[in-house]
């Protein structure tokens, strides 16, 4: 399953996204309102809960500098990658989408994509604002 949001315009270069992004705390300003926890494990990994959902671990997998940051799922239980592709825009503005990939059988994947494409897209939408 892929899910793909649309590129949004970010004001900060695309070296200020990608050092922001890499740096996992970060992500606590992009999470939803619902967001029922956020924790830090260790460097490059953090744990989150949205309400009504259980906590999802995710871990910083991969990285291109000034163009892409890969997370993916510290449990291979459901393993997926989020990854964050960044393109310059103009001076001092990016562009980024973010990627959901994921293997899930079609039961799972029915359950999952409506709440993940909503997630996926809030911290687009939440990017935007930076």
């Amino acid at each position: 399953m892929t899910i793909e949001t649309p590129k949004t315009t970010v004001n900060k270069s695309p070296e200020e996204l990608f050092n922001f992004l890499s740096q996992v705390e970060n992500f606590e300003t992009l999470m939803p309102d619902n967001i029922s926890k956020f924790e830090v494990l260790e460097e490059g990994k953090f744990l989150f809960a949205l309400q009504g959902m259980p906590e999802i671990v995710l871990k910083l997998k991969d990285q291109d500098p000034h163009k892409k940051v890969v997370l993916g799922a510290a449990s291979d239980k459901l393993p997926f990658t989020l990854t964050a592709d960044i393109d310059e825009a103009a001076d001092n503005k990016s562009e980024a989408k973010l990627v959901f990939e994921g293997e899930f059988n079609a039961m799972m994947g029915m359950m999952i994509k409506g709440p993940i494409t909503k997630f996926i897209n809030t911290l687009t939408e939440n990017m935007s604002k930076l």
